[in-house]
């Protein structure tokens, strides 16, 4: 599986972004497919997944603002965030668990700033 990413960029605070993860090779083996995220001095964290089967996980730290969803035909994956924090600062890995063996896979990080 290769996994694309792109958006992010700089924005102000409550300002929107939207990343997109395109996915490549063996989608039909990925059992969930997500972001993390890390910046400087935090432990990184698991932003939001989804499953294969449509179950949705979001950090305690993004629910209500943050949206992952997914577009079937183009095998990729989107995350809206919405209402950014200078705290949502970081760079965001695109991420898939794939197989029986739960392998893990992870795209090229993109970078989002929030100003305040």
């Amino acid at each position: 599986v290769q996994l694309q990413a792109s958006g992010g960029g700089l924005v102000q605070t409550g300002g929107s972004l939207r990343l997109s993860c395109a996915a490549s090779g063996s989608v039909l083996s990925i059992n969930t497919i997500g972001w993390y995220r890390g910046a400087p001095g935090k432990k990184s964290e698991l932003v939001t997944n989804i499953t294969y089967d449509g179950n949705m996980h979001y950090a305690d730290s993004v629910k209500g603002r943050f949206a992952i969803s997914r577009d079937n035909a183009k095998n990729t994956v989107y995350l809206q965030m919405n209402s950014l924090r200078p705290e949502d600062t970081a760079v965001y890995y695109c991420f898939a668990d794939v197989g029986d063996y739960h392998e893990d896979y992870w795209g090229q990080g993109t970078q989002v700033t929030v100003s305040s």
